[in-house]
């Protein structure tokens, strides 16, 4: 974060070179292809059923072998993206999920503990407030500490 992309796929894209880098595949041989089936399963996902769930905030997801465990990364864009939403609205909030299938029970219990804590609007403005990682990181803290 912040992301720089103006559109979805570029958002997608940059989401999972993020999330490589976290993942400690970044700059590694195998990396490029780890990074291309993770981003097909997550246009996979978003064929089926778009991840925008609203409140200007979307959770793409998806689940592949290339992963060894669940990775979240999370970013904003300074401008709304069109994006396929719930409620029809622009993204600014972006928070990626992906993992193998044996992790799907962490990965659906990832899903609802952001889902809850982005439907406040306290929280949302504190995240998109945020102006580094760290700052971002604490945010996320101190809500799931505040309860949903």
């Amino acid at each position: 974060m912040p992301l720089q992309a103006q559109n979805k796929e570029g958002v997608l894209r940059e989401l999972v070179a993020l999330l490589l880098g976290s993942n400690g595949a970044g700059g590694t041989g195998g990396a490029g292809g780890v990074g291309e089936d993770v981003l097909q399963a997550i246009l996979e996902r978003e064929r089926q059923f778009p991840t925008g769930i609203g409140y200007g905030v979307a959770v793409p997801h998806g689940k592949t072998p290339a992963l060894a465990n669940l990775v979240v990364v999370a970013g904003t864009t300074p401008a709304p993206v069109p994006y396929e939403t719930v409620d029809g609205e622009p993204v600014r909030l972006f928070f990626l999920l992906a993992g193998p299938e044996s992790q799907a029970g962490a990965h659906v219990k990832a899903l609802s503990r952001i889902s809850r804590l982005v439907r406040r609007e306290p929280v949302r403005a504190r995240l998109l407030g945020a102006r580094t990682p760290d700052e971002f990181y604490r945010s996320l803290c101190e809500a799931e500490g505040e309860g949903a």
